[in-house]
């Protein structure tokens, strides 16, 4: 096992990686009362809800099985977790354990960030998705109609516990889906991290153990640097979003959950990436040697067919990195360099959304 800290001062916390390391000894540690709400989802009860429970003996323990997919991410299905609390009679001294993916893990900090005004939670994320991006640094939220992730709150977890022994029963589009953020790492902030994504692809997408436990730590470890930087997207966290304003946009538009959240960023760091090249900032070369990556990785690299630059442009104004009206894009200067800005040419971002 190995481990590394979220420096946030009086909240930080640490993230454990290895496998089979869920234990009561790991967990217990992090419950300051004797109520527990476990959330899960359909797909995750039956194949990990029994074992995990059996670590957390001497709790009032309470279940909440949500429904699995993006489509049920909304404030409708944020109710059940707060019925059952209710219900049950939780208190401020309750702890939430989220035991699902990124959407599990994105309701659960929601609830436990609003309930009674804030309770403790831990994340048990058991997609590689969820292990190296979503499980860290604090966001939570709900989709909405109109826009992804536009309801939420910035609250820390207690503790992340990431398994990868839970990627044994990981579909392979899911397990893709993870590597398009492991990716990311690379593209924005770590060249190194990205030439060694490319010798190891291979061993990756197979999932040899040992390649996975360097990848899932590296990319939580700079997840982690940049959160200790900036927490609320003030300013560096802001590069975690690249290709995710054109990729928020390709999962509103297709409908939540018809796109995968992780090919929804290849693809869309893709477009980044195109746009990056026409500034003149990336070479054709390297912007190739990101497709073929994203590519070996199994996942999509040009948007859905049936979109306008029109589709685009509506849903991307609805994002979180529009600031007084102008719409500010993550792009690289560099492989490894990100930027957030809004000084590129319209033009050329027009020329990106029709190609």
């Amino acid at each position: 096992m190995q481990s590394l800290m979220v420096d946030l001062g009086e909240r930080s916390y640490p993230i454990y990686i290895g496998q089979n390391i869920i234990s009561a000894e790991l967990i217990k540690p992090f419950i300051k009362g004797n109520q527990v709400m476990v959330v899960t989802n359909e797909t995750i009860a039956p194949l990990y809800l029994d074992s995990f429970l059996s670590n957390l003996s001497g709790y009032t323990v309470d279940v909440t099985v949500l429904p699995d997919g993006e489509s049920y991410k909304d404030l409708n299905h944020l109710n059940l977790i707060f019925d059952e609390l209710l219900k049950c009679k939780h208190n401020r001294t309750t702890t939430l354990i989220a035991l699902g993916g990124g959407v599990v893990g994105d309701m659960t900090g929601f609830a436990a960030a609003s309930y009674q005004r804030g309770v403790d939670f831990i994340q048990v994320p058991t997609t590689l998705l969820s292990q190296v991006d979503s499980s860290v640094g604090g966001k939570t939220g709900v989709n909405h109609s109109l826009g992804k992730n536009m309801i939420g709150a910035f609250y820390q977890p207690q503790l992340v516990v990431a398994d990868i022994s839970v990627f044994a029963t990981l579909p392979d589009c899911e397990f893709s889906a993870g590597l398009a953020e492991v990716i990311k790492y690379g593209l924005i902030y770590d060249y190194s991290f990205f030439c060694w994504l490319e010798e190891n692809i291979e061993l990756l997408v197979a999932r040899d153990a040992d390649t996975l436990m360097r990848a899932v730590y590296r990319s939580c470890e700079i997840k982690a640097e940049i959160v200790a930087q900036d927490e609320k997207e003030g300013g560096i966290r802001a590069w975690l979003n690249l290709g995710h304003t054109f990729g928020h946009a390709i999962e509103t538009h297709q409908g939540y959950g018809n796109w995968l959240h992780g090919e929804a960023v290849a693809a869309g760091s893709m477009m980044a990436l195109a746009l990056s090249s026409k500034m003149g900032w990336l070479p054709v070369d390297d912007m190739q040697r990101a497709r073929q990556l994203f590519e070996k990785a199994k996942l999509p690299v040009v948007p859905p067919a049936n979109m306008t630059a029109a589709d685009f442009m509506d849903l991307m104004l609805v994002d979180k990195k529009v600031l007084n009206g102008q719409l500010r894009l993550v792009l690289l200067t560099a492989l490894g360099e990100g930027v957030v800005t809004a000084d590129y040419s319209k033009d050329k971002l027009m020329d990106v959304l029709n190609a």
